[in-house]
């Protein structure tokens, strides 16, 4: 049904019947965004993701049944960037896929540097460098830090960073910000801990910390 729906709004779709064949053909098409079931036999969705988040930045929105908020958590630390719960309306998920891909193409079309401390964001290329070594990032992770550097000392809100990154539809828990913004610090920080970029400002947001602005 989704197959069929998404063709018929101009999407070019492969479906597969299992996890192992859906691994094999997104590293054989590279499609530009991979919707993902989390109940799939052979590999199942969470196993999927653990493998190609690490070798890939392509999209995933996870499609599934499972409504328990630690489901969604484990979802997005591994890589994913959405979860659409079933049963969900197709405009609804057209929609996050058309606000997906648009993102990428604006990041393709307006290339920005934006160099802040030891932390280098190349939106044009969607390389993040820190120490001068290249950090691998998912696409909502890479998003919401470009929205941060480009802002530095702004606070956002949590559901401003879910409208920037995600988009108006998005009906996600809001919460699902401090994920990524705890997996961005995994990757970028010294001490996650005790991050010296990605501030948290209580009872309102985050921050990108201005006071390491390049001279």
């Amino acid at each position: 049904m989704v197959k069929d729906y998404l063709i018929g709004e101009g999407f070019r779709v492969i479906a597969v019947k299992d996890g192992r064949e859906a691994l094999f053909m997104a590293r054989q098409e590279k499609p530009d965004l991979i919707l993902l079931d989390i109940m799939m036999p052979e590999m199942n969705g969470y196993d999927f993701v653990r493998v190609f988040a690490r070798e890939s930045n392509i999209p995933i929105i996870m499609v599934t049944a499972k409504l328990d908020a630690n489901d969604k958590v484990l979802g997005l630390e591994l890589g994913a960037d959405d979860y659409v719960t079933k049963p969900f309306n197709m405009r609804e998920l057209t929609a996050r896929i058309r606000a997906v891909l648009r993102r990428l193409q604006k990041a393709g079309q307006e290339p920005e540097l934006l160099h802040v401390g030891n932390i280098i964001l190349d939106e044009s290329a969607r390389r993040v460098k820190v120490d001068g070594q290249v950090i691998e990032l998912t696409p909502t992770e890479f998003h919401i830090l470009a929205v941060l550097m480009a802002s530095p000392g702004r606070v956002f809100a949590r559901l401003d960073l879910i409208d920037e990154t995600q988009g108006p539809v998005y009906e996600g828990y809001e919460r699902s910000i401090d994920t990524h913004i705890r997996r961005l610090r995994s990757k970028i920080e010294m001490d996650p801990k005790n991050p010296r970029y990605v501030e948290t400002v209580y009872g309102f947001g985050y921050r990108f910390n201005d006071q390491h602005l390049s001279q």
